[in-house]
This record gives C-alpha cells, sequence and structure tokens, in this order.
C-alpha cells in the first residue's frame, strides 16, 4: 500500500511538472518510481509508458481539433521516434537491474542537465521564420528521441520539443501539438516492446499503473491553476536540479566514487542547479519587462503616425 502511495504521488509529481512545462511527466515519475518506490529502471519506464497511453492519445486528439498538428511531421518524426522506442525498450527489457540502473540516471541526469541549461537562459522570443525541416533531420531526431525515451523512462518531449523549439521554424503551439500528438504513437511502440519482453512483469505491476494514472488525474487541474501562478522558468530549473541531483551520484557510484564524496557532488548540485535556476527567472523577467517596453514604444508610434498604423493593419490581413 505504501508503494502505491508512493506512485501515485509520482503520477501527481510528475503531471504538476508537465502541466508547468508542458514536458516532464515522464522524466520525474521514472526518477520517482526507481528512487523512492524501489522499481527497478525498466518496470519504472512499462509503468509510465504504459500509463501514458490514455493522456497521450488524449492530448494529440486535443491539439488535433485546436489545429496544433502538422500531419507531416507527424509521420516524419513519429514513425522513426517509435522504432527508436520499440528498440529501447527491447534492449532495457533485456538488461539486468544492476547493470541498467546505471544507465538510465545517466541518460536521466542528462536529460535535467538541459532542462537547468535550457531555462537558466531564460524566454527568448525567437522570430519564426516558416521554413520546413528536412525529413533526414526529423527522421534522426524522432530516433534518437523515441530511445531515450523508452531507455531513461521519458525525455520525448525535453529532446525533441526543445530541438525544434530552438530552430525557430514554426509556430510554438505547432510545435508543442505535433510533437505530442506523435508521442502516442511512441509510446504505443515502447509499451508494446515492453509488453513483448515483459509482459509478467508489466501484469504485476498494473495496480502501479492505476497508481499512477490516479495521482496524474488529481493534479491535472491543479496542474492548470499551477502554471498560472508559478514561473515555468523556475520550474525548470529546480525540476531539472532536482534530477540531476538524484540521479548522478548512481552514475558516479556505478564509476567507483566514493560515498563520501557523492555528499560534496549534491551539494554542488544543488547549489549551482539553483543559482542557474534563480539566473533564468530573472533573465525571463527582464525579457518580459523589455518586450512590453517594445510593444507599448510601438503602439505608441502608430498612435502619434495614424497612417503607419492603417498601412501595417491592412499589410497583415
Amino acid at each position: 500500500m505504501v508503494t502505491l502511495i508512493l506512485i501515485a504521488v509520482a503520477g501527481l509529481a510528475g503531471q504538476l511538472v508537465d502541466g508547468g512545462l508542458g514536458m516532464g511527466f515522464g522524466v520525474t515519475s521514472t526518477t520517482i518510481l526507481i528512487m523512492l518506490a524501489g522499481l527497478g529502471p525498466a518496470q519504472a519506464s512499462a509503468v509510465v509508458h504504459t500509463a501514458e497511453l490514455g493522456t497521450t492519445l488524449v492530448s494529440g486528439i486535443s491539439h488535433w481539433k485546436f489545429g496544433n498538428v502538422d500531419w507531416r511531421v507527424v509521420a516524419s518524426i513519429g514513425i522513426p521516434g517509435s522504432i527508436g522506442a520499440f528498440a529501447g525498450a527491447t534492449v532495457l527489457s533485456n538488461l539486468s537491474t544492476e547493470a541498467a540502473k546505471p544507465i538510465m540516471s545517466l541518460i536521466l541526469a542528462a536529460i535535467g542537465i538541459n532542462l537547468v541549461w535550457r531555462f537558466s537562459r531564460g524566454i527568448v522570443r525567437r522570430q519564426v521564420a516558416e521554413r520546413p525541416h528536412s525529413k533526414p533531420f526529423l527522421g534522426v531526431l524522432g530516433l534518437f528521441g523515441g530511445f531515450i525515451d523508452a531507455t531513461g523512462g521519458g525525455g520525448w518531449g525535453p529532446v525533441t520539443t526543445s530541438t525544434l523549439l530552438s530552430a525557430g521554424r514554426s509556430e510554438p503551439r505547432r510545435i508543442v501539438g505535433t510533437v505530442n500528438t506523435a508521442e502516442f504513437f511512441v509510446t504505443s511502440a515502447a509499451t508494446a516492446g515492453f509488453v513483448i519482453g515483459m509482459w509478467e512483469d508489466l501484469v504485476a505491476n498494473l495496480a502501479a499503473v492505476i497508481a499512477l494514472l490516479i495521482g496524474g488525474v488529481i493534479a491535472a487541474p491543479l496542474a492548470a491553476w499551477l502554471v498560472t501562478r508559478l514561473n515555468p522558468i523556475l520550474l525548470g530549473g529546480i525540476v531539472g536540479t532536482l534530477i540531476v541531483t538524484l540521479n548522478l551520484p548512481v552514475v558516479l557510484k556505478a564509476l567507483g566514487v566514493a560515498a563520501s564524496a557523492l555528499v560534496f557532488v549534491r551539494i554542488a548540485v544543488v547549489v549551482v542547479g539553483l543559482a542557474l535556476a534563480f539566473r533564468g527567472w530573472k533573465k525571463s523577467r527582464e525579457n518580459s519587462r523589455a518586450a512590453a517596453e517594445k510593444e507599448g514604444a510601438s503602439q505608441s508610434k502608430d498612435e502619434v503616425n495614424p497612417a503607419s498604423a492603417a498601412a501595417s493593419v491592412s499589410a497583415t490581413r
């Protein structure tokens, strides 16, 4: 019973993060399932992906109805992503727990470092240049993202969404909607790989899947409220720091680093991570303030020159 409660807490925490950042359910949930609930890496990833079948399906349908999905990109990134996810699930299912744990922790730590670094820069409003990505680029990105997602228990969003957003070749809403829709196929492929590789373990952990879903459902409305109250840049930095703090020592321990040294590693990660999170929060406020001032100056200029404002409106029609 205590284990199921911890798993429900993992689902709740994962959904809070995902609701605030638009990514991170798998990474956060998997970390908590391994560190607190005592599940093995393969079991944790299987539970998370099975629970995500429902959430990614609903998410994809919602984005499709709101016109946020580019189906050509879904196919270009989703098919290779599914292949990578199935391969990753198969590899993880056939690894021993002792061998899999440091590998998964390394992947999770890398994702955490990526989150810390990404959010330390604050939100930078990019000029969108509508140019399609090449199919080979999307194929490699999908294959890599799918493999990382399955072997790391999550990571599809941090890998693919972050990369496509940084390229600035499409509207953010279209990127998020397209990647989330493709994630359903990636999750389905990963789950199929776990079903084939560890069916008995998955059946034995069916209660864990339900508990994770319950925690996520409970957190969904709270996450929607939280995103209006908490700065997502600060949340992203803190979550990334937590993920690195929990997973990096596991990797270093497997490499033979002394336990006493790991204490200092954790302290250093927390100090540096929180400092970078605070830096990102400050930069995001400065960026927002500068954007608001620029917009205000532009509006004032249009008021002074009505002809210019009229021309601008006509150009957008």
